[in-house]
């Protein structure tokens, strides 16, 4: 039937229509906590694709789901039968009309992208949901969402003057406001006559406060509000109509606006103030639990975090005004009436962009609690009017205390919308969300609230309807539904006849994988299935974030397809780890699922959720050729510290022989495509003397290197410089000026006799026995020292992160394993901390810093920044993998991808830098790149500062 079906739309669609296994699995679930495989994903390319689609559901009664982002957090955008992916496509901005205030869209357009559009044109779309960079107009239509900023702008319906619709019989619907029976009627025959039936009801039990946004909103259509269809379409979630296009209107951007962060005891302390600061009018109240903040200050580091007000749970409320004198004044006022035990206020810059940004990061940082346990949206946003916020959170907090489950609560405080995931154990009992879940759904309706306020009822939440409303109510939702789409082929099992809110769950039919001579995942209690599972869908991996600093994810900015992308793979794993789709990890869906990721490790910190798709990728190569033939590269790619070693042995001869061979380009192609290469690669140049060779023929030549006695005074003591094997063996010139910066520093400088390689390579290749054999080998070389308390200085930054994360992954039980990876600094980090070190005056110099994506995901870049701009110098950051990433781009079947991902942001800033400006990127990696495709030889960071060394000479 599913071929069948595929092959009818293939027919009828210029889009693709996509029936494989690999595929259904990455559609099979939202941001939710349910798993429903559909049988064909289709991606329209425009309009009649749709209609089309639409027309084959009819005729084959087969259900249809509309997707935007796949951010819905309540199993919204899941579905049995068609999916239709708007966003991949359909995303155009139509028109913007600046003097009626509107923008008409297509439903696939993504919220950022519009109000980047508006901005120079000081206009914006009011409400801004946290998932804005990558959610949908038209996911937000369906789901009538909020923001913070809603306090301000309204709702989506508030928000929305047109909506052009196909519902569930085919008919297309201008939907808008009427102030008439006959529009109504003309559009959808019945529902003037059904809504008049039921106006007493309808005015009693519906739009009772601003986030009652449980079941249809029929209290738009009543006669005092305008009959208005379009909003009342807005929040049915696509089981009444299918987007076609959306007429929102516009707001002007407010002049000037001042961010106060008020410090209470606790949580429920911090919603007893809301009522009270209600009455200055701010443009936002968020509640943040101080336990989220902790979580970002354990994962991304203390310096990730500004400094924030005494407490154990803030309000960040937002206040606007015609200047920032005005706005100012505003925030004085508002926080004489806050009550609050301390507050802080933030002019708009960079720190109240990251507190904003941990706000925003709010649905995947909770989904650890405190004590690190995994917590599921079952009950995710709540609202309650305002005035009964901290009553509702005291008896919610009890709640959670009864059943022993623990939550960290943030959201939209001035709304009364509350966000919070619960450490359900859904894995051993998801009974225990159904009695949970309905507890809850009584202990809001009590306090006079809505199960949802902003995200809609999807699985999770219709079967509550019932406790919220009247019986009378729940038979007019099923009338409206019967009028628009009699053959309940819209989305069926949500709101009307919803399905069972414990059905269909995800994470109860998932098999344990625990470690097996791998990775320990320790923080995942050794569990594969875990690991990958920390993936609930939030989908910030899909929001180009470039512009905030973030990298990831590189080949999905290329493709914009969900293969490519962190949640895609995950979603693929998590079948894998279900077993139903995808067999085992030889499966074809598994290598093409990864095939294509970089293993970048930006997913690791830029992931609110802590996702690291690079190590799973390597744990998934482990177990698929443990003990098996692998593929070519895995050897000639994989080893490649091996060769070099290799080569070292013969100095000078064997490399300058393999060099000129090398020069013959068809040897050269013969030889990368011998090596599972591209052929259209270059093979790097090997270096004629390594670093350690020629760091003991100086030690002999000439002390040079240790301090001098007339310096005695001045020694710091000893620094360990560690060569690995790409500064090595490729490219010893950044280990001679590092050993030469560290030494006009003070330090004496220590090169271990024997080489340490961290086995870099055989974990990108999954090769993880070898890895940790050579893990161990490098921590019986620099173990001694790191225990004497000499810092380890890491050049190449790839292999310095292998010492600061995988090396702890690997081997957890070896007790030499902190203390080296502890010890393990960048050069950076061993400068900045060297006091009274000052670095050399680059004034004037712009500089052009490409940096590594590991550098980024597991040191951060913000220390190197520093360094830089203390020497004066004019820092331009690149924010995006190069596109090599090691062997990835070297690799037969990546050449294209690693060039697309080159062009995302290397190559573009490459070719519209100033012809004075240096390029720095201490990967060689990248210098690899910017060399290959670019004819840009870029420079380490210690090259640039012992070239810029003063001269003592004289």
């Amino acid at each position: 039937m599913t071929a069948d079906l595929a092959a009818r739309l293939r027919t009828e669609l210029r889009g693709a229509v996509s029936d494989g296994r690999r595929r259904r699995a990455e559609y099979s679930s939202d941001a939710g906590n349910y798993r429903v495989v559909p049988q064909v994903v289709v991606e329209p390319v425009d309009i009649d694709d749709v209609l089309a689609t639409l027309a084959v559901s009819r005729e084959t009664a087969v259900p249809v789901t509309s997707r935007g982002g796949g951010t819905s957090v309540a199993g919204n955008a899941v579905g049995t039968g068609i999916v239709i992916d708007f966003a991949r496509h359909l995303n155009r901005i139509l028109d913007i009309d600046t003097v009626g205030r509107t923008a008409l869209v297509e439903p696939g357009v993504i919220l950022s992208d519009l109000q980047e559009q508006l901005a120079p044109l000081g206009l914006r779309f009011g409400p801004d949901p946290s998932t804005q960079t990558r959610a949908t107009l038209g996911g937000m239509i369906g789901n009538n969402a909020c923001g913070p900023h809603a306090l301000a702008y309204g709702r989506t319906a508030d928000n929305v003057e047109a909506l052009t619709v196909i519902d569930g019989s085919g008919r297309e619907i201008k939907a808008g406001p009427g102030s008439s029976r006959s529009h109504a009627a003309e559009q959808v025959p019945g529902l003037d006559v059904l809504v008049d039936a039921h106006l007493e009801v309808i005015r009693t039990e519906l739009g009772r406060f601003p986030r009652q946004v449980s079941g249809y909103s029929l209290e738009h259509l009543l006669p005092e509000r305008g009959r208005n269809l379009a909003r009342a379409l807005v929040g049915t979630e696509g089981t009444l109509a299918t987007t076609i296009d959306a007429t929102l209107r516009l707001v002007p951007i407010s002049p000037a606006r001042m961010l106060v962060v008020l410090g209470y005891r606790d949580m429920v302390a911090a919603a007893d103030a809301v009522p009270a600061l209600l009455a200055h009018h701010p443009a936002a109240i968020e509640g943040m639990d101080a336990r989220l903040v902790d979580v970002v200050r354990r994962s991304r580091g203390p310096s990730s975090v500004p400094d924030l007000p005494r407490g154990g749970g803030w309000l960040m409320v937002e206040m606007s005004g015609d200047s920032i004198a005005a706005a100012t004044a505003s925030a004085r006022s508002m926080i004489r009436d806050s009550a609050a035990e301390d507050s802080m206020v933030f002019a708009p810059g960079p720190a109240a962009t990251a507190i904003w940004r941990i706000r925003e990061d709010g649905a995947g940082l909770a989904g650890r609690t405190a004590q690190g346990r995994q917590a599921w949206p079952g009950w995710e946003d709540a609202a309650v009017p305002p005035a009964n916020l901290g009553g509702y959170l005291r008896a919610f907090e009890s709640l959670m205390e009864s059943y022993g489950v623990t939550g960290l609560p943030y959201g939209h405080f001035g709304d009364g919308c509350i966000h919070v995931r619960i450490d359900l154990p859904l894995e051993d009992h998801p009974e225990r969300l159904r009695q949970f879940v309905f507890d809850a759904a009584h202990l809001v309706v009590a306090h006079g609230g809505s199960c949802s306020g902003e995200h809609g009822d999807g699985r999770a939440r219709g079967e509550l309807l019932p406790i919220m409303y009247s019986p009378e109510v729940i038979d007019l939702f099923a009338a409206v539904k019967a009028l628009f789409d009699p053959a309940d082929l819209l989305n069926p099992g949500v709101l009307v006849r919803p399905r069972p809110l414990d059905a269909d769950l995800r994470r109860p039919h998932a098999r344990s994988l625990t470690a097996q001579g791998g990775f320990s995942f320790g923080a995942d209690d050794g569990d594969f299935t875990k690991a990958v599972h920390r993936c609930v869908g939030v989908g910030k991996c899909r929001a180009d974030d470039t512009a905030a600093g973030g990298f990831m994810c590189p080949s999905y900015l290329a493709s914009r397809d969900e293969k490519d992308v962190t949640r895609g793979r995950a979603r693929v794993l998590q079948e894998l780890t279900n077993g139903e789709l995808i067999p085992d990890f030889a499966s074809r869906e598994v290598h093409e699922s990864l095939d294509l990721c970089l293993s970048c490790k930006a997913c690791a910190s830029d992931c609110p959720a802590g996702v690291d798709m690079a190590k799973y990728k390597a744990e998934v190569l482990h177990r698929r050729y443990r003990r098996r033939l692998r593929p070519i590269s895995h050897y000639s790619l994989g080893w490649l510290p091996r060769w070099l070693s290799g080569l070292d042995r013969i100095p000078r001869l064997g490399p300058a022989m393999v060099n000129g061979a090398l020069r013959s380009a068809p040897l050269a192609q013969i030889v990368l495509r011998a090596g599972g290469m591209d052929p259209r690669r270059q093979i790097p140049r090997f270096a004629p003397v390594g670093f350690t060779r020629w760091w003991r023929r100086e030690l002999q030549r000439r002390n040079v290197f240790s301090p001098t006695a007339a310096r005695d005074e001045a020694w710091r003591g000893p620094v360990l410089l560690w060569a690995d094997s790409f500064t090595d063996g490729l490219d010893p010139g950044v280990g001679r000026a590092a050993a030469t910066v560290l030494t006009a520093a003070g330090y004496r400088v220590i090169v271990p006799q024997r080489k340490a390689c961290c086995g870099l390579t055989w974990i990108t290749t999954g090769q993880l026995t070898g890895a940790r054999r050579r893990l161990l080998q490098l921590l019986d070389i620099l173990g001694p020292f790191a225990a004497q308390g000499i810092p380890i200085v890491g050049l190449e930054p790839s292999c310095t992160a292998v010492l600061r994360s995988d090396l702890k992954d690997l081997l957890p039980d070896d007790p030499r394993t902190a203390v080296v990876s502890a010890a393990t600094k960048t050069l950076a980090e061993v400068l900045t901390e060297t006091a009274g070190w000052r670095p050399p005056d680059l004034s004037g110099t712009e500089v052009l810093v490409q940096p590594h994506c590991h550098h980024h995901a597991v040191m951060g870049f913000a220390t190197d920044r520093r360094l830089l701009e203390r020497s004066g110098a004019d820092v331009t950051g690149i924010a995006g993998c190069c596109g090599l990433a090691g062997n990835f781009g070297m690799e037969a079947g990546h050449y294209d991808m690693s060039l697309a991902v080159a062009e995302n942001a290397l190559l573009p800033a490459l070719r519209d830098r100033a012809e004075t400006a240096l390029v720095l990127a201490d990967g060689f990696s990248c210098r690899t790149q910017a060399d290959q495709l670019a004819g840009v030889r870029p420079i380490h960071l210690a090259e640039l500062l012992a070239r810029h060394l003063p001269d003592e000479s004289g």
